[in-house]
């Protein structure tokens, strides 16, 4: 038999029944909290809060039960009570809300060993999403929930949101993963649990997060609480609709929130794999309005519209499709959505007018081009008259995002390009590429974040700052999966492996620590440099890793014996950034590049030979990046302008001006079409390269 160690901590807290002391970190083991709950295994991490256990109630035969470990490692007064008040309203409303049947009941809370505990009831059933998953093994499309299904389960849901609204609560997070179908033995289908009230808040006349504090799961979330702060129960009518969408289509709201913002939601029924009735339809759409005025206001008023006696039958999908396409079974006359003659004549008269106006537009904007002298645009300046020239004009910023009161000197470009993520005063920043819209900020608890990365695969980021704390967030949902600790000063760079297994960290610490991305365990450190760590780059390999310090050097590292191999640069600049490129058409490495001063150099990281300079810059070199696919180096600094090379000659292609101060960082995606960059005007600008010719 094991016994968990509850130190939030610990390493590896699995330990035998028998010891008295954990073997990874030395804390005195308690067999049982509070002398009744035995911890049985970790449901979940909760960032920096504490975990999530299953555990067993002595009291009541070792009926399972949830435990709720809350042990807050968060810098600031203010924000460690405010913490600490959350944990208590969860307690407080879960007490109070618990009698309802579909909501888990409160058995206890208590402090022990300088942390709280919440003990809920457990619920033994799957939640919707991994219901859905199920039912989509053997087949993607048909196994979807229909409409028959919606309503069950809309009706079965939306009493238990009538119940917590008129007890003046807002949940804020409803999303498939927060509802649990209760697995029943009499029932084919059991009741829906409604769960994790961590987010949910009292109703108040206005009811207003802080700036920059993110509630709930985003494409889930209305407007006013992503954009604005506001709750109210029209909010938690939204959520409801948005996973009706899901379970309908298969189709995670989130992802079509990244592609195309609140967008999706006027043209929601494109993304049907069968029709609906036009009355569920219209339940559906009033669900999914953007505007909150022309929302449901309440769960009643839902619930009284499922119930209006229905004009057509309800339409069960076909048995199968041909070429994704919906063949209408003969035995279920139906009348699909909005598919009448009226509505059809609408539409074509709508795109008439709609082709119509476009023509004039264009042939009014074409006008207006002719005769205008000139027309205001950041400028790309070439530097020479020969190859520089021919790109000239072929470049534009396309997108200008304006940070206003905030600024950022990281970014980090998902490997779909879709996309993006920026540092914050207020924590990291979600940016979609698609539709150059800022998603969500991600709150990280009061600390400024200094740095960013993405994974490989893109299914999660990093971030750290000057909390000392690496934080590990999964991209899709936004929620905090682990924190890594070791660094005793503010961190400044991270950096993936190109294989995904190893996270690299440095900071002003002076060190350089590798982590296990799959477990969280720190490795190894490295020691050597005597100032901050500012850049990292791993090789194609992954078997060495570049950092640059302001100690004017770029060190060399051999990750599998863990040893120095190269000391490079060696001068009293400040190294600002670093990256390992490799030769175009092979998978092997070819060199390392380091800015210092107004310069880049290249370098062959083994015997530490220069390569090459590139020199064009004016000021200090603040930022590089590299597109190894593309042969392109792109640099940035205090001149305030972008210059882009040919990696392999050296040749300096074109430069770019519009930004108005220091550039902080550049970013390429990763085929090398577009460059991201940022600079001290807090503006983000989006370059399309794609044109660009480069040699090589």
């Amino acid at each position: 038999m094991t016994i968990y160690c509850l130190n939030p901590d610990c390493p590896n807290p699995l330990n035998d029944d028998l010891n008295q002391i954990c073997v990874s970190c030395n804390t005195a083991i308690l067999p049982l909290l509070r002398n009744r709950f035995r911890v049985i295994r970790v449901l979940s991490q909760e960032g920096t809060f504490g975990k999530t256990y299953l555990a067993q109630d002595l009291d009541k035969f070792n009926e399972p039960c949830v435990l709720k470990q809350f042990a807050p490692k968060i810098d600031g007064k203010w924000a460690l009570n405010k913490a600490v008040e959350l944990f208590e309203k969860e307690a407080q409303l879960l007490q109070k809300l618990g009698e309802h049947p579909q909501i888990p009941k409160l058995l206890a809370y208590f402090e022990q060993d300088n942390c709280l505990y919440l003990v809920q009831q457990f619920i033994d059933g799957k939640n919707l999403l991994e219901e859905l998953e199920k039912r989509r093994e053997n087949d993607v499309w048909l196994r979807c929930y229909n409409e028959k299904e919606i309503r069950e389960f809309l009706l079965n849901l939306l009493p238990v949101l009538q119940f917590i609204h008129e007890s003046g609560v807002v949940h804020r997070d409803i999303k498939p993963q927060n509802i649990i179908r209760r697995i029943s033995p009499k029932e084919l289908m059991g009741d829906l649990v409604l769960i994790d009230f961590g987010s949910s808040k009292q109703l108040q006349p206005k009811l207003k997060l802080k700036i920059g504090t993110s509630i709930g799961s985003h494409g889930y979330c209305a407007i006013e609480q992503i954009r604005d702060g506001l709750a109210y129960p029209a909010s938690d009518l939204f959520s409801v609709g948005a996973t009706s969408f899901h379970l309908i289509t298969g189709i995670s709201p989130f992802q079509l929130w990244t592609e195309h913002g609140y967008g999706w939601m006027s043209r929601w029924e494109k993304y049907l794999n069968y029709p609906l009735s036009d009355e569920f339809g219209d339940i559906l759409d009033k669900l999914l309005k953007k505007d909150i005025e022309q929302r449901y206001q309440s769960a009643a008023e839902v619930i009284a519209d499922l119930k209006q006696p229905q004009k057509y039958p309800v339409f069960l999908p076909p048995l199968k499709y041909v070429s994704q396409q919906f063949i209408p079974p003969t035995e279920i006359p139906t009348k699909p959505r909005y598919t009448n003659l009226k509505t059809l004549l609408m539409a074509i008269a709508a795109i008439i007018m709609f082709v119509a106006g476009e023509i004039w537009y264009w042939q009014t904007r074409e006008a207006q081009v002719r005769n205008s002298k000139s027309i205001a645009q950041p400028s790309i300046q070439p530097v020479s008259k020969t190859k520089e020239q021919t790109n000239q004009g072929q470049l534009a910023v396309f997108q200008t995002l304006n940070l206003n009161y905030d600024s950022t000197s990281s970014i980090a470009i998902a490997p779909d390009s879709k996309t993006m993520i920026t540092n914050s005063i207020f924590g990291v920043r979600l940016w979609s590429l698609v539709t150059k819209q800022e998603i969500s900020v991600f709150n990280a608890d009061n600390s400024k974040v200094n740095v960013v990365a993405i994974e490989p695969y893109g299914t999660k980021f990093v971030s750290a700052g000057n909390d000392k704390i690496i934080k590990i967030w999964n991209l899709a949902t936004g929620q905090e999966i682990r924190t890594l600790q070791g660094h005793t000063q503010p961190i400044h760079a991270l950096a993936f492996s190109p294989d995904g297994k190893i996270l690299a960290s440095g900071g002003d610490d002076n060190s350089v620590k590798l982590w296990n991305r799959s477990t969280g365990e720190e490795i190894t450190s490295f020691n050597g440099h005597s100032s901050r760590v500012n850049s990292l780059a791993f090789d194609l390999q992954s078997k060495m890793l570049a950092s640059g310090s302001f100690d004017g050097t770029i060190k060399i590292w051999d990750i599998t014996t863990q040893k120095l191999l190269q000391t490079l640069s060696k001068n009293s600049s400040k190294i600002y950034s670093v990256n390992f490129i490799k030769k175009s058409g092979t998978t092997s490495n070819n060199s390392v590049i380091g800015s210092y001063n107004n310069a880049i150099s290249m370098w062959n990281p083994i015997t530490g030979e220069k390569i090459r300079t590139f020199k064009g810059h004016s000021q200090l070199i603040t930022s590089t990046a590299v597109s190894s696919q593309r042969n392109l180096l792109a640099s940035g600094g205090s001149d305030k302008t972008i210059k882009l090379w040919n990696l392999q000659t050296g040749e300096l292609l074109i430069t770019l001006r519009g930004h108005s101060g220091k550039i902080e960082s550049l970013a390429f995606n990763k085929d090398g079409s577009i460059l991201v960059s940022s600079a001290e005007d807090r503006t983000i600008k989006i370059w399309q390269i794609s044109s660009l010719k480069v040699r090589g």
